[in-house]
């Protein structure tokens, strides 16, 4: 018997395109801190946790405080700013037309992210955040995740550390090379080729 459908998600520059909504919040916190950051290149190549990308220009006991401000400003200055990237609701839709659970497991603070959800009106089934890496696998294990798309090595290596077929996208900072390099089963160019993918995928596993 096949194992249901469960296919898991990152959210910042897989389903969302969070640049230029990561860059007015960096921006309004800089001015608030006089710290003027590399907006451009801070944003792109977004995935890291937040305290390791303020980490080269903040001492490290400013960091934590600087984080709470972030999360606080986020709102106000990334939420309306920020779209689907193209596909991501055609490949939610293919999940759901194959009678799949819909994840998204991501290291965003939950609230903000949430609100991304909220805003852009995306149904999902669970929304789990603050979770990086190979942290990730906890999460999809648990769920019984048949897949886990993103777009960073690091999403690789969570579903990699979870037994799971990792799916990455080339929307973020990280090149074809670069996942292939840390083990990803498939590459798309994005979340448009996913549904035709996704239905040649499951075909092949009935």
């Amino acid at each position: 018997m096949t194992a249901p459908l469960v296919v898991g998600f990152d959210l910042d520059m897989t389903l969302i395109d969070t640049a230029p909504g990561f860059a007015a919040v960096l921006q309004a916190l800089g001015d608030e801190l006089g710290v003027a950051f590399p907006v451009a290149e801070m944003t792109a190549a977004l995935g890291p946790p937040l305290d390791l990308m303020l980490e080269p220009y903040l001492p490290a006991e400013a960091i934590p405080a600087a984080g709470d401000r972030f999360r606080a400003l986020y709102p106000d200055h990334a939420v309306a700013s920020v779209p689907l990237l193209p596909g991501a609701a055609e490949a939610l839709a293919a999940v759901r037309r194959h009678g799949g659970r819909v994840l998204v497991v991501t290291g965003k603070y939950p609230p903000n992210a949430r609100l991304h959800l909220d805003h852009l009106e995306v149904e999902v089934d669970l929304l789990e955040g603050w979770v990086w890496g190979v942290g990730k696998a906890d999460v999809l294990r648990r769920e019984g995740a048949t897949m886990y798309v993103g777009d960073h090595v690091h999403d690789v290596e969570g579903a990699l550390a979870a037994d799971t077929l990792s799916v990455s996208v080339l929307t973020g900072g990280c090149t074809r090379a670069e996942l292939e390099a840390a083990g990803t089963h498939v590459v798309l160019d994005g979340l448009g080729d996913f549904p035709a993918w996704l239905d040649e995928h499951v075909a092949g596993n009935r």
